[in-house]
C-alpha cells in the first residue's frame, strides 16, 4: 500500500471514528429534554453538530475558537435577546450579565444564576467536549471508557428517572461495535500490521458479521420478555437506606400528598406514580389546603373545619385584591384510577366549577382553603373537572409600597409556639437587617435559604427530638431538608418580625406530556413526586402572594414591572419573576440604549420545524466541506496575495512552509532523517521539475545565513505558484 493510500484510509477512518463519538455524545443530550425543565434541546443538538464539524477539519486553533465562539453567542441572542446582534447595547448588556453571574457563581449561590448564563456554561462544556473527545477517539484511539460511561448513564437514567433508554441502548451498542472495530482496524493499518489485500479479505466477513448484528438487535426487540419481576426500586431502596440504623418505628416517612402534618421531619420517598393530569395554558402550582397553627413539631388547623356552600358552582375565595392584573383562564384536571382526592386540588385565583354537568354542591372550608364537593350530603371523588380561574400578576411596586397594615383577623397567621428558640427571632433579624418594606423583608429570607449552607435532600433528614424545635433543628443544626423544612421555616421566621405567613401544601406543575385540546394548551403529568409545600406572605394591598424558599424550585407566580418606576425596580427582581409581562404601551417607544430588553427563553427566534433545522444545518455543513476541501486552494491563493503585497522574510517563509504541507497532504512527506535538500531532490525527481530545490536553497539561505534578497521575490513567487498547480494537478 503506497503511503498516500494509507494517510488517505486512515483519515476515513478517524472521520468515521469521531462520528461514532459524535453519535456517542448526542446520547448523553437527548434524555435532558425529560429528566429536566428544558423545553427543547434541539438547538443544542446542532451546536454539538456544529462543534464536533469544525474540530472534524483541524483548522488552526484561532480559526476554531472564533468559529465556534461565534456559533454559541449567535444562540444565546437567538433564545434571550431582542437587540440588534453584536451592537454596543448588545455587548454592554452581555458583559452586565456575565460579569453578575460570574460574581454569584464565584460566590456558590448557584440557585441564582440567570437562564443565558446557564445556557452559555452548557454550550461551553459541549465545546469543550468537541475538542475532549477528538483528543481521545482520533488521537489516542482510546474510546473504551467513554463508551462504557456512556452504557452507565443511560441505564442509570432508564432505571431512576422516567426516560425510556431501550432504543438508546441499542444505538449505543452499534455504534460502539462499529467503533471499536475500526479503532483496531486503524491501530493495525498505521503500525503496518495489515496490508491492503489482507483489508479486502476481512471485507469479505464484514457483511456476515453486520447481518449477524442487524438479526441479534432485531431478535431482541420483537422476542416476547417477562414483565418486571421487582417492584420499583428507588422507593424501595430509599425506604431500606432510611432504615438503616434508625429506631424503627420513630422513622417519620412520607410517600406524596398526606394530610397529617402534626409531625414533620423523616424521609419523603420520590414516587413518580402519576396522580392526575392538567389540560391548561401554563406551569402553575396547584394548591389544596393551608394550615396555620405551627406546633413546634409540625402543623395543624387553628380550628374545625367551617365548610360554607358555594352557590352555583361560583368559588368565592379571596386570595389577591382589586390591584392584581388577572386574566381569566381554565384547566382541566382528571386523575389516574384510584388517585383522586376527597379534596379538590385547584389552581391560584380559582373562581367556578365548569364540569362536569350537572354540578354538584361545592364546600369551601373558611379555615383551610380546601374545597370539597358533596351529593347528599356525601364527599364526593371526582375523577375529573374543569375549572375557571383568574391569572393573576402582581405589581413589584405595589408589593414595595404595600404599608403593611393589618387587620386584627390576621393574628392567626402570626402564631408561634412559646417553646420557639429566641435565635430563631435574632436569625430573622439578622437576615432582614437594612431592609425596610415587607416585600423586602420576605425576598431577603427567601433568598437566604439559597445563599447559604443549606442543601436540599429527601432522605436522612432529621427528625426533631421531645426537646428539639423542627425550624430551629434545620436553621441552625442539620441544614438538610426538603420542601417541608424551607417552607415552614420561613413562615416562623416571617412570623418572628409579625409578618402574616401561611403554610400551603399542594403540587408542582408536573411534566408537559402532550397538546391539549384548545390552542396554546397543554397537559401536564403530576406524580407523587411533585408533592410540594411553600409559602403564602399577606400583603393589604395585593393579598396572599407566593414565595418559594426550597433551593431547586422556582416560584411560578407573575410578577411585572411597571413601566413608569423601571428606574427604581430592583434587578434581581426583574429577573426572577418567571414568564413576566410588561403591558403594552399605546405607542412605539423611543429606543433607550440604558435599558436593553431581553427575550424570555419561550419568545425566542429559534420556532422553526425539524425540517427547516436541518435545511440549515445541511447547507452550512456543504459550506464548510467546501472550504475544508478546497482549503489548500484557498489558502495558496491568499498566501499569493500576500507575496504580491508584502514581499519581506516572513511572506516567503510562511509560502514555503505551506508548500511541505500541500506536499505532505499528497502523499510526499518529508522522513525524519531526511535533510530539506535530500527531499527537495525527491520531490523534484517525482514531479520531474527543480522548482523544489531552487526554492529550498533560497529558503536555507534565508533561515541560516539571514541572506535575503527582495529583487527575486517575483521570480521565487512564480517558481512557487507552479510547482504548487504541478503538484495539485499530479
Amino acid at each position: 500500500m503506497s503511503t498516500q493510500q494509507k494517510v488517505t484510509r486512515s483519515n476515513f477512518y478517524n472521520v468515521i471514528l469521531y462520528l461514532g463519538g459524535l453519535v456517542l455524545f448526542l446520547e448523553w443530550l437527548y434524555p435532558i429534554e425529560q429528566v429536566t425543565d428544558t423545553s427543547s434541546i434541539s438547538i443544542f443538538v446542532i451546536y454539538t453538530i456544529f462543534c464536533f464539524f469544525i474540530s472534524l477539519l483541524q483548522l488552526k486553533w484561532w480559526a476554531s475558537f472564533l468559529l465556534k465562539g461565534f456559533g454559541l453567542l449567535f444562540i444565546l441572542n437567538g433564545l434571550y435577546f431582542d437587540m440588534s446582534f453584536l451592537s454596543r447595547e448588545w455587548l454592554n448588556y452581555f458583559l452586565l450579565e456575565f460579569t453578575m453571574n460570574t460574581k454569584i457563581f464565584i460566590s456558590q449561590d448557584w440557585y441564582y444564576l440567570s437562564p443565558l448564563f446557564r445556557s452559555f456554561l452548557f454550550l461551553l462544556l459541549i465545546w469543550l467536549m468537541s475538542y475532549l473527545l477528538h483528543y481521545w477517539f482520533v488521537q489516542m484511539k482510546r474510546i473504551f471508557l467513554f463508551i462504557f460511561l456512556t452504557f452507565v448513564y443511560i441505564t442509570v437514567l432508564d432505571t431512576f428517572t422516567l426516560y425510556d433508554a431501550t432504543f438508546a441502548i441499542i444505538r449505543i451498542f452499534i455504534i460502539s461495535l462499529v467503533a471499536l472495530a475500526v479503532t483496531n482496524l486503524n491501530r493495525d493499518l498505521e503500525k503496518e500490521k495489515i496490508s491492503l489485500e489482507r483489508i479486502k479479505q476481512k471485507t469479505k466477513w464484514t457483511l456476515p458479521i453486520l447481518l449477524t448484528l442487524v438479526f441479534s438487535v432485531l431478535l431482541g426487540l420483537v422476542a416476547p420478555k417477562l414483565n418486571p419481576q421487582w417492584p420499583d426500586p428507588v422507593p424501595f431502596l430509599e425506604s431500606a437506606a432510611e432504615q438503616v440504623g434508625g429506631s424503627g418505628g420513630s422513622t417519620v416517612q412520607k410517600v406524596g400528598y398526606g394530610e397529617d402534618d402534626s409531625r414533620l421531619g423523616g424521609s419523603f420517598i420520590q414516587d413518580d406514580i402519576p396522580v392526575f393530569q392538567v389540560e391548561t395554558d401554563r406551569d402553575q402550582y396547584w394548591r389544596i389546603e393551608t394550615k396555620e397553627i405551627y406546633t413546634g413539631k409540625g402543623w395543624e388547623s387553628s380550628a374545625d373545619h367551617d365548610y360554607i356552600e358555594q352557590q352555583g358552582g361560583e368559588i368565592h375565595l379571596d386570595m389577591y385584591h382589586g390591584n392584581v392584573e388577572t386574566e381569566e383562564s381554565t384547566a382541566r384536571i382528571e386523575f389516574q384510577e384510584g388517585q383522586n382526592f376527597k379534596k379538590f386540588v385547584y389552581p391560584y385565583g380559582v373562581k367556578r366549577f365548569v364540569a362536569p354537568m350537572p354540578k354538584p354542591d361545592l364546600f369551601l372550608d373558611q379555615i383551610t382553603e380546601s374545597i370539597e364537593a358533596r351529593e347528599n350530603g356525601e364527599t364526593l371523588k371526582l375523577d375529573y373537572y374543569q375549572l375557571a380561574y383568574d391569572r393573576t400578576s402582581y405589581s413589584l411596586s405595589a408589593l414595595r409600597e404595600d404599608p403593611g397594615n393589618d387587620g386584627e383577623e390576621m393574628a392567626e397567621y402570626l402564631h408561634l409556639p412559646d417553646t420557639l428558640p429566641d435565635r430563631v427571632g435574632e436569625l430573622a433579624e439578622e437576615i432582614t437587617a437594612g431592609h425596610e418594606t415587607r416585600y423586602e423583608k420576605a425576598r431577603a429570607i427567601e433568598r437566604y435559604f439559597s445563599s447559604h449552607d443549606f442543601t436540599y435532600q429527601t432522605t436522612g433528614v432529621a427528625i426533631p427530638g421531645e426537646d428539639d424545635d423542627y425550624v430551629d433543628q434545620f436553621l441552625f443544626e442539620t441544614q438538610v431538608g426538603y420542601c417541608d423544612n424551607f417552607s415552614t421555616s420561613m413562615v416562623v421566621l416571617l412570623r418572628t418580625l409579625d409578618i402574616p405567613a401561611r403554610w400551603v401544601k399542594g403540587f408542582t406543575g408536573g411534566e408537559i406530556i402532550g397538546e391539549g385540546n384548545r390552542d396554546n394548551h397543554h397537559i401536564y403529568e403530576v406524580t407523587n413526586s411533585n408533592a410540594h409545600s411553600w409559602v403564602e406572605v399577606y400583603f393589604p394591598e395585593s393579598g396572599w402572594v407566593p414565595f418559594e424558599p426550597t433551593q431547586g424550585f422556582t416560584n411560578l407566580t407573575d410578577f411585572h414591572v411597571d413601566r413608569t418606576d423601571t428606574a427604581t425596580e430592583d434587578y434581581d427582581d426583574v429577573l426572577d419573576a418567571p414568564e413576566t409581562e410588561l403591558p403594552e404601551p399605546e405607542m412605539e417607544p423611543e429606543e433607550d440604549e440604558t435599558t436593553p430588553a431581553m427575550a424570555s427563553p419561550s419568545d425566542n427566534n429559534f420556532n422553526l420545524s425539524w425540517w427547516q433545522w436541518g435545511l440549515i444545518a445541511l447547507v452550512i455543513l456543504l459550506i464548510f466541506y467546501v472550504l475544508y476541501k478546497y482549503r489548500f486552494s484557498i489558502k495558496t491563493k491568499l498566501l499569493a496575495m500576500k507575496l504580491n503585497h508584502n514581499q519581506s522574510q516572513k511572506a516567503f517563509q510562511e509560502a514555503y512552509l505551506h508548500l511541505l504541507k500541500v506536499l505532505d497532504h499528497e502523499g510526499n512527506e518529508r522522513k525524519n532523517d531526511q535533510t530539506l535538500r535530500e527531499y527537495a531532490k525527491r520531490v523534484d525527481a517525482h514531479y520531474g521539475t527543480g522548482e523544489m530545490r531552487t526554492l529550498t536553497v533560497y529558503y536555507e539561505r534565508m533561515l541560516y545565513r539571514n541572506e535575503f534578497e527582495p529583487e527575486k521575490m517575483d521570480k521565487l513567487k512564480n517558481i512557487w505558484k507552479k510547482l504548487l498547480k504541478t503538484i495539485i494537478r499530479h
